[in-house]
């Protein structure tokens, strides 16, 4: 009897769904399966919360269906979440508070205790950081005694038996964690109640466990997967692009800019909002700026964009000079919350203004990667690009004019395909580099 082909699976766990890839050895996705998530909470200004167990319905979900699907046997899943949503469980893994979504931003005050003495480029700092979080529920916590902080993805990993207290080394960024060191810093002694709560830190895409017998039983899956270290949603989806050498770049066309660069060594730059992720012996470095997709939908549909931008030639510049922004502020590639938008004189047809917009945005995305190498990362050798201005063949044209370098729509577009080549790459040492 012949027997079952492997395959890997990655599971992406995001704000209002769940999505589950296979892939088999060669990198070929052979199942998915989806779940959408009830909308988050929010019972007071700035609060974005969830409930734990939701997200474990919409894993096991989609679990199952691939297990269903899938035409070989499961080997590895990995797992990625949203970066610095967190919550606290006990020992048992069972929830102590309710979840703070990636956007609650009610730690303000706790953000300003944490300026005080971490440095000036951690990712810590800020009201948005799992830190600031771990601060706030831990004073509205009431008598209950937490055992563990947790991300999404570190919660998850758990109730599927890699155990509670592991978390991988992009998630623990904006926790505190150091990753050059590869160690949590001295400075957090500073709260005597945190250190305890911290998990135990592996490397991503290392093995953290083996599934528990009786969730295997329950989803249809072999009692020998095991679970591998993942990542934030933002570099899975950055790994499934088609991102591979020192020197790739990804560029997210949606509602805002947001870079990201392979680099041999780690970059930060708070003033910019620069920060770096480990993935083995590289660094993943970027930056997001306020232009972007928001600003085009100020002044036309999606549909109006496709049309008019049949009318634009791309390679004739205008020249208009345009810095395209949604609002008042900027932060990276330029650090100046004062900056107002420049998208003034209006040409006479709206494709001239199109075009106009599209090639101040490119500008942006050049000044970006300007900044990331003058901060000591390289310059793109080549940009994948994702969102959905990715699909923009025109704008595609103006972006590689003005970058200077090949510029191509990514292989992959789902965040789990990204995680599910980390899980791949775990047991097979002639896979690709993730």
């Amino acid at each position: 009897m012949r027997a079952r082909p492997d395959c890997y699976v990655g599971v992406d766990l995001g704000t209002s769904g769940c999505r589950a890839i296979a892939i088999d050895r060669d990198g070929s996705s052979i199942a998915e399966a989806r779940a959408t998530l009830p909308p988050s909470g929010h019972p007071a200004p700035g609060a974005s919360e969830q409930d734990p167990q939701d997200w474990w319905l919409a894993v096991t979900r989609v679990l199952a269906g691939v297990a269903e699907q899938a035409p070989g046997r499961i080997r590895t899943i990995s797992i990625d979440g949203t970066s610095s949503t967190l919550l606290l469980c006990d020992k048992h893994g069972t929830p102590c508070s309710t979840a703070l979504m990636y956007d609650d931003s009610r730690a303000r005050d706790q953000a300003q205790r944490i300026e005080a003495v971490a440095p000036a480029d951690s990712p810590a700092r800020g009201a948005g950081s799992a830190l600031a979080k771990l601060l706030y529920l831990l004073e509205h916590s009431g008598k209950t005694r937490p055992a563990h902080a947790l991300h999404q993805a570190d919660w998850i990993a758990g109730r599927l038996g890699a155990g509670y207290g592991i978390a991988d080394e992009n998630n623990v960024l904006k926790l505190g964690y150091d990753p050059v060191a590869r160690k949590w810093p001295d400075w957090l002694s500073a709260w005597a109640g945190v250190a305890p709560l911290l998990p135990e830190v592996c490397p991503v895409g290392s093995v953290t466990g083996r599934i528990a017998a009786a969730v295997a039983g329950s989803l249809g899956l072999p009692d020998d997967v095991l679970l591998v270290a993942g990542t934030t949603d933002s570099n899975a989806a950055t790994l499934a692009a088609g991102i591979s050498r020192t020197g790739d770049a990804v560029t997210s066309l949606g509602s805002t800019l947001v870079l990201k660069i392979y680099s041999e060594h780690p970059i930060a730059a708070a003033q910019f909002g620069v920060y770096s992720h480990r993935i083995g012996d590289r660094w993943l470095a970027g930056g997001a700026s306020n232009s972007g997709g928001a600003v085009l939908r100020q002044f036309f549909s999606d549909a109006q964009v496709a049309a008019l931008s049949e009318r634009i030639d791309p390679d004739r510049p205008l020249g208009m000079d345009y810095y395209p922004l949604p609002g008042i502020g900027e932060r990276f590639p330029f650090n100046d919350p004062d900056r107002r938008p420049r998208m003034q004189p209006r040409p006479a047809t709206d494709h001239a203004f199109l075009q106009a917009l599209l090639e101040g945005i490119a500008a942006i995305e050049a000044a970006g990667y300007r900044r990331l190498a003058q901060l000591g990362a390289p310059y793109p050798r080549r940009v994948w690009s994702s969102g959905g201005g990715a699909r923009n063949r025109v704008w595609q044209q103006i972006r590689e004019r003005v970058l200077g370098v090949p510029v191509e729509p990514a292989i992959h577009s789902e965040a789990a395909y990204g995680a599910a080549l980390l899980a791949r790459a775990a047991v097979v040492s002639d896979a690709k580099d993730a």
